[in-house]
Formats: structure tokens, C-alpha cells, sequence
């Protein structure tokens, strides 16, 4: 007998919170709690795409029996009642990182019998330390030791059938589609991870970072909610880089599974380092004299920049609610390095239009971009957005594809709209400075700028 308190795992296969909960057999309740002090905060496409994961979560647990019981409230105050209510059940839930969840859970076990498992990543919160005991501050070391810690041998089983949910007052979810680009729940991930384990996977390494190809798996939505195990992603990356039939092949299933080690080493530098979510984790960046610069913040959240992969990185953000990951570095950094912008402001950006935006991801994809955290990007290394679009949307397929004012523009262009001749631009039914703006800062004096005050804060 035993409550399931879901959070971030909603998923019936290998979910070791779920498999604890029916150990003992008798009653099982599934529960959500639409926690108010999460709903408060602005993430439309994120809460729209939770509560389609959680309606299609309550139609799977219909089908084998259960159903899915939603309360509303603090869930401090929630479960312990909950618990009360049903006679004392003990409470089953995956554990989580950031600094609120903790404390929400330290709350919850002082008032119920709670009982954390782990599943948010492929090994559990705290368990990947150096041999002294302490957290790793660098990827690479800690990817080692990641490794080495045994594998899963056996994924925790779908059940075939569930108990009947007992009959509870239930609150109803508020109706909000899933962006259409992700179709919400466990079947949709178990769809993608099959397509990309089916070819992509291994031509991973090569097209990860051309944003004018579909050369990744987009699996991060379903990772942030647990609609997929991270344990079935490491291990089906693991299976790929075992049954690889070349040298390359194996190459691109060892670079996705690095990618899902730096989420694992994300998550354990929040656990043992909360500060990050508030302040740099190396002292000089809290010297960065950063410029206070609406304007350009707004042109850069709104794809007006003048530098056309920006532009497109973010148009992206703002349509889908999720970006290429080598448009995040690009456009990170330009916001970061060209604009002189606090990293704070883009990191607060992305958590809120992102459908895969995680507090642990996204702030060290921030603080590696801006040189202020753990194992961080040297502060003197500074994009240039004209070759990064040229190497990795060589003929300007993602700028067209996201910046339609480009359309017509010749692909030697495409990335320096500015240079084109006036002759080209009826062509191209594109004026630049009014179809399409000039750039709002030039790269090298951008350059010169950002290398000046940062050095001045790296180096006192």
C-alpha cells in the first residue's frame, strides 16, 4: 500500500519510484500536485506540455486499472494529508536537484513517510564523487568516473496491470495542448528514441552541430519530464556504441552518450552547488562590469540583431519553445560576449520559453558560455556568429528557414547580408537596415570590448 507522487517522471517504464510504491502490494494511489509555487512561473509552453504528459500518463494508467488523482496546493501540506487521509501510506518519489525541490521534500518527510528513489539521472544524485569524497567541478574527470560506476543491468519492467485507484476527490488539470512540435507522454519519447537509435546515432557526431540538418535526437523535452528513463538513454547509447558497425558509428553513439553524461554533471554541480542557480560559481565573475542594455536585450530576444544565426537561433526559441543546441552556444554567446549582457538575463530568457528548459541544463549551459562556472568556456574565447553560421548552416538553410526576410538573399551573403550590393537587394526583396536590420554591433569591436572588461575581472 503506497502513494506514487510523481514529478518529473512520468513514464510507467523503468521508474523506480513507481516500482517501489506497488513492492508491497494493496492500495496505490498515483498523484500529481499542481504545486502553485511552480505554476506561478511564466512557462506556458513547458506547463502545456506537462499537463498533455500527465493526461497521457492518466489514459496509461487507465488502461492497466489505475488512474491518476490530481491535488492542488502547497505539496507540503498536500501529501502529508493525502497520506493521513488513506491511513498513514507511505509516499514514493524520484529525487530531484535544485534547491526547492530539496527543500520541498525536506518539508514533505517531516510530516510523512517519504521515501526518495533515484531516476532523475542514469546514476543516482551524489553518487559519481572523487575518491575523497568530494563533487567534481570538471566534465571530464567526472565523465570517467561516471562510466565506471556499474551500468543497469535490467531496466524496471512496464507493469502489465495496476490496482484500482480508490475513489478520492480529484482536481482537474487545466487544458492546455502540447506545443504540436512535441506530441507530450511516454509513447512519443519511446517513438523518438527508437527513430534515433535506427540511423541518426551514428551519423551523431558528424551532424550534431549542423543546424540545417535533423542530425539530433530532440529527446531533451521527454528527459526533462521523465517521459524517458535517462537510464534507457545511457543504456541504449551504450547498446549503439556496442553493435556499431564501424569506427565512426561507434564515435557518434560514445558523443550522444557524453551529451547525456554533461545533463548528469549538470545536475550533480546543482546538487552539491545550489549558489549557481543565483550567482557565478568562480568568484571573478561576480566582477564582470556588465553593460545594462535594454534594447539590445530585446533585439536579441525578438531574432533583430542584424546577425542572421542569431536571428534565426532565436526565432526558433520563440516559435517552438526549443532551439538547435549549437544555436543556444551561438546565440549565448552572443548575447554574453558581444553584447556585454549579464548571462543571468539570457539564462532567466531560456528557462522560460524553453519546453525543455531544466534549472541544472540550463544554468550551466549559461555559465560555461559566459566563463563564470564549473569547467567553464576560457573567458577570451568569443563566437564569431559570421563563421559559425558559415561552418554549420554552410549553404543558410536554418536562416531561411527561420528568417524568412532571407529568403531570396545569395547563399554568399546569406550570413553578411550587409555586404550584399544594392543591385542584389531588389533581387532579393530584402533591404537590409529595413526588411532586415544592420547588425547592432560589429564583432570585432565587440570583441575588443568584452576581452577588455573581462580581463579586468579575470585578472585582479
Amino acid at each position: 500500500m503506497a502513494i506514487w507522487w510523481i514529478r518529473r517522471d512520468l513514464r510507467l517504464t523503468d521508474n523506480l519510484a513507481l516500482q517501489a510504491a506497488l513492492s508491497g502490494g494493496g492500495a496505490f494511489v498515483p498523484v500529481f500536485v499542481l504545486d502553485p509555487h511552480l505554476l506561478a512561473k511564466p512557462a506556458e509552453r513547458r506547463q502545456a506540455f506537462l499537463f498533455a504528459g500527465l493526461r497521457a500518463l492518466a489514459e496509461d494508467l487507465r488502461a492497466l486499472g489505475s488512474g491518476l488523482l490530481i491535488r492542488s496546493g502547497d505539496p507540503s501540506e498536500e501529501l502529508p494529508r493525502l497520506a493521513q487521509e488513506l491511513g498513514g501510506l507511505p509516499v514514493f518519489a524520484e529525487e530531484d536537484a535544485s534547491p526547492y525541490a530539496r527543500e520541498r521534500d525536506r518539508l514533505v518527510g517531516s510530516r510523512a513517510n517519504l521515501k526518495l528513489l533515484p531516476g532523475v539521472g542514469g546514476q543516482a544524485l551524489g553518487a559519481v564523487l572523487k575518491a575523497d569524497g568530494t563533487p567534481y567541478t570538471v566534465f571530464t574527470p567526472f565523465s570517467r568516473a561516471w562510466k565506471a560506476l556499474p551500468p543497469p543491468t535490467l531496466l524496471a519492467r512496464r507493469p502489465l496491470s495496476l490496482p484500482t485507484l480508490p475513489a478520492l476527490a480529484s482536481d482537474d488539470l487545466p487544458d492546455q495542448p502540447a506545443p504540436a512540435e512535441f506530441p507530450a507522454g511516454e509513447q512519443e519519447a519511446q517513438r523518438r528514441l527508437d527513430a534515433f537509435l535506427d540511423g541518426p546515432i551514428y551519423a551523431y557526431k558528424e551532424n550534431r552541430d549542423r543546424m540545417d540538418l535533423e542530425g539530433t535526437s530532440a529527446l531533451s523535452p521527454y528527459l526533462r519530464f521523465g517521459m524517458l528513463s535517462a537510464r534507457q538513454a545511457a543504456q541504449a547509447a551504450r547498446g549503439a556504441w556496442l553493435s556499431a558497425p564501424t569506427e565512426s558509428a561507434r564515435a557518434g553513439a560514445e558523443t550522444w552518450l557524453n551529451e547525456l553524461i554533461w545533463r548528469e554533471f549538470y545536475l550533480s554541480i546543482l546538487y552539491h552547488f545550489p549558489r549557481v542557480l543565483t550567482e557565478s560559481f568562480v568568484p571573478a565573475g561576480k566582477l564582470i562590469l556588465w553593460r545594462t542594455a535594454p534594447l539590445d536585450l530585446a533585439a536579441w530576444q525578438s531574432g533583430r540583431t542584424g546577425y542572421p544565426v542569431v536571428d534565426a537561433g532565436m526565432r526558433q526559441l520563440a516559435s517552438l519553445g526549443w532551439m538547435h543546441n549549437r544555436a543556444r552556444m551561438i546565440t549565448a554567446s552572443f548575447l554574453v560576449k558581444h553584447l556585454l549582457v549579464n548571462w543571468q538575463e539570457g539564462e532567466a530568457w531560456f528557462i522560460r520559453q524553453l519546453v525543455d528548459g531544466d534549472p541544472a541544463s540550463n544554468n550551466g549551459g549559461w555559465q560555461w558560455t559566459a566563463g563564470t562556472g564549473t569547467d567553464a568556456a576560457p573567458y577570451f574565447r568569443v563566437f564569431n556568429p559570421i563563421l559559425q553560421g558559415l561552418k554549420f548552416d554552410p549553404l543558410g538553410a536554418y536562416v531561411r528557414r527561420w528568417v524568412p526576410e532571407l529568403t531570396g538573399v545569395p547563399d554568399r551573403y546569406i550570413h553578411t547580408p550587409w555586404e550584399m550590393p544594392a543591385e542584389l537587394e531588389g533581387a532579393a526583396s530584402c533591404r537590409v537596415g529595413v526588411d532586415y536590420p544592420l547588425p547592432i554591433v560589429e564583432h570585432n569591436l565587440a570583441r575588443e570590448r568584452v576581452l577588455a572588461v573581462y580581463q579586468q575581472a579575470f585578472q585582479r
